[in-house]
């Protein structure tokens, strides 16, 4: 028996008709997909990238936002600052007008006390003496009327100072 074994031959009009289908297969891919999936890839990118630049456009502007807002709030606080400052100020300066009013008024009235005690004070000295001279003259009518011992003296001594006590 004999193995029969096929040729293996090669036959050049395969060889070129499978190279044409790849080649024909090949410009149909590139032409249908290739370029297509390549236009689509570059759209995504340009799409992504846009996004990308949008989002550092919006980080720019949300910063520089910030940064004003920043600036409106220190603004603000040294504008505070200023408001509380003459206030605090205005306040001092009308305590001080309250206290010296006050200090004058006071100061007017302890010399209107002052002055109206040293009043009652000479009206007090001075109807002492008038009283002191009321018992002297009457001490002196006493004496006139009878003639002192030294037991009246004694007498009339007591009954003027506890005249003068009244």
């Amino acid at each position: 028996m004999q193995n029969s074994l096929p040729i293996i031959s090669i036959n050049i009009w395969h060889i070129v008709i499978a190279l044409c289908n790849l080649l024909i297969l090949y410009l149909m891919l590139k032409k249908f997909l290739y370029k297509p999936v390549k236009k689509v890839l570059a759209d995504r990118q340009a799409a992504i990238q846009s996004r990308y630049d949008e989002a550092d456009r919006a980080k720019t502007e949300a910063l520089a936002a910030q940064a004003e807002w920043n600036e409106k709030i220190a603004a603000a606080d040294e504008e505070a600052a200023g408001i509380v400052s003459s206030a605090v100020e205005s306040a001092n300066r009308q305590s001080t007008a309250i206290l010296g009013e006050t200090k004058e008024r006071a100061d007017r009235m302890i010399s209107r006390a002052r002055a109206e005690a040293e009043a009652e004070r000479r009206k007090a000295e001075d109807d002492i003496k008038a009283q002191i001279a009321d018992v002297s003259v009457v001490l002196a009518g006493k004496i006139l009327d009878r003639e002192i011992n030294a037991e009246d003296h004694s007498d009339l001594i007591d009954a003027f100072i506890s005249e003068i006590g009244e």
